[in-house]
Formats: structure tokens, C-alpha cells, sequence
């Protein structure tokens, strides 16, 4: 991951930053502790709002990306919709 913050290209897109910033805090968060069991309510609900923060923001990212494939590569397009991971009976046999 640290990898993608390098490139110049990736870190002009503000939204795909905010992500990998997100993402990187939810990690250490989840690396600093030494079980998730038995965490007062007060972690709990600071975990899931870091969790719900990331989750919102991949999704976003990842609609930007399928309205780009839609745009410039339909049959890439295609496949994404077809393996779509929020459709859980999405298949990549083209029917």
C-alpha cells in the first residue's frame, strides 16, 4: 500500500488519498490491539466508524472506476460488473 502512495498519479486523486489514509488508520488500529474481545463500547464504536469510514469510501472509489471502464473499456466493464462484489450471486459466466 505504501507502494500506491508513491505514485504521483494515484495521489492527485484527493478521494483515492482520503481512502488509502482511511485504510492505513483502521490498520494501526486494529494492529495496536492485542484482541478485539472485551474492548469497552467506546472502542467498539470508534473501530466501527473507522470501518464504516473505509467501507464508504471504497465503495465510492470503486463506482468511479466502473464509470470509468464504462466509458473507455467496456469489456473490461463487463467482467467487473460480472464478478461484482456486492452482488453475491454475481458469476463471471457471461449470461
Amino acid at each position: 500500500m505504501l507502494t500506491l502512495l508513491e505514485n504521483p498519479y494515484l495521489i492527485e486523486y484527493d478521494t483515492f488519498t482520503e481512502l488509502m489514509q482511511a485504510l492505513f488508520h483502521a490498520t494501526e488500529e486494529l494492529r495496536v490491539r492485542e484482541t478485539l474481545e472485551n474492548l469497552p463500547d467506546t472502542d467498539y464504536a470508534h473501530l466501527s466508524g473507522d470501518m464504516n469510514r473505509v467501507y464508504g469510501l471504497l465503495v465510492r472509489e470503486w463506482l468511479s472506476y466502473m464509470l470509468y471502464l464504462k466509458t473507455h473499456y467496456l469489456y473490461l466493464f463487463s467482467l467487473a460488473m460480472r464478478t461484482n462484489p456486492f452482488d453475491a450471486k454475481a458469476s463471471p459466466i457471461g449470461r
